[in-house]
C-alpha cells in the first residue's frame, strides 16, 4: 500500500486508530498553520501600518533625490539664467529716471503732446506711489487735436527714452460741430527707482506697520 492509499484509507472520524507517522505528520501540519496564523495576525498584520509608513517615505526620499538631481545637474544653466535675468533687470532699471531726472522727463512728455500740434488742456502730475524698488508718478493729461496728431503723439510717447504708459484712455469729440477735432483724456504713468535711504525708509515702515509700538 502506498502513501496515497494509506492516507485515503484512514478514517477522520476516528484520528487514535492513524498510524503514528500519520499523527505526527497531523499535528506538525496544524502546528505549523497555527504558527502562521500567528505571525499573520500578530506580527505582519500589526507592522504593515509601519511598513506602508516606510514605504511612504521611501517613495518621497527618491521623489526628493530625483529632484535635487536634476536641480544639480542644471545647476549651471540656472546660473546662466539668473545672470541673463539680472542683466535684463539691470537695463530696466537703468530705463527708470532718478528723482532729479523726473522734472525733465515730465517736459519732455508735456513737448511730446506740443510736437503733434495738439493743444494741451489739463497736464497735472499726481501724488507719486511708492513701490517695493520704484515710485509710479500718475499724470492726469488732456489733449485736443486731429486724430492724426493723437496718433503722432502715442507714437512720440513710445519713442522716449524713458519707460512711459498709458492708461484709462478716453477719446470723444471736441465739440458736436468740430470736424476731426478729439479730446483725448488719459493717465500717463512714469515711474523712477528708489535710492537706497527711500528704499529703507520703506522696509522700516512697512517693519513698524507689522510691528506697532505698544502705547505707554
Amino acid at each position: 500500500m502506498n502513501l496515497l492509499e494509506e492516507l485515503q484509507s484512514l478514517d477522520p472520524r476516528d484520528p487514535g486508530r492513524w498510524p503514528l507517522s500519520v499523527r505526527a505528520g497531523a499535528v506538525a501540519l496544524c502546528f505549523i498553520v497555527l504558527t502562521l496564523a500567528c505571525i499573520y495576525f500578530f506580527v505582519w498584520d500589526q507592522q504593515r501600518p509601519e511598513l506602508q509608513r516606510r514605504e511612504g517615505e521611501e517613495t518621497t526620499l527618491r521623489n526628493e533625490f530625483h529632484t535635487k538631481h536634476a536641480k544639480a545637474v542644471n545647476l549651471e544653466l540656472y546660473k546662466q539664467q539668473l545672470k541673463d535675468i539680472e542683466r535684463s533687470f539691470g537695463a530696466l532699471l537703468r530705463q527708470l529716471p532718478g528723482k532729479t531726472e523726473v522734472p525733465n522727463l515730465l517736459v519732455d512728455i508735456s513737448q511730446t503732446g506740443l510736437s503733434a500740434g495738439l493743444e494741451e488742456k489739463l497736464f497735472q502730475p499726481t501724488a507719486e506711489q511708492k513701490k517695493d524698488f520704484y515710485a509710479e508718478l500718475p499724470i492726469k493729461i488732456r489733449l485736443t487735436g486731429s486724430y492724426h496728431q493723437l496718433g503722432q503723439f502715442v507714437s512720440g510717447i513710445a519713442a522716449l527714452p524713458r519707460i512711459v504708459t498709458l492708461h484709462d484712455i478716453e477719446i470723444k469729440p471736441d465739440s458736436k460741430d468740430a470736424y476731426d477735432q478729439l479730446t483725448l483724456e488719459l493717465t500717463a504713468k512714469t515711474y523712477r527707482y528708489l535710492d537706497e535711504d527711500e528704499i529703507a525708509a520703506g522696509d522700516a515702515e512697512k517693519k513698524d506697520a507689522h510691528h506697532p509700538k505698544p502705547h505707554s
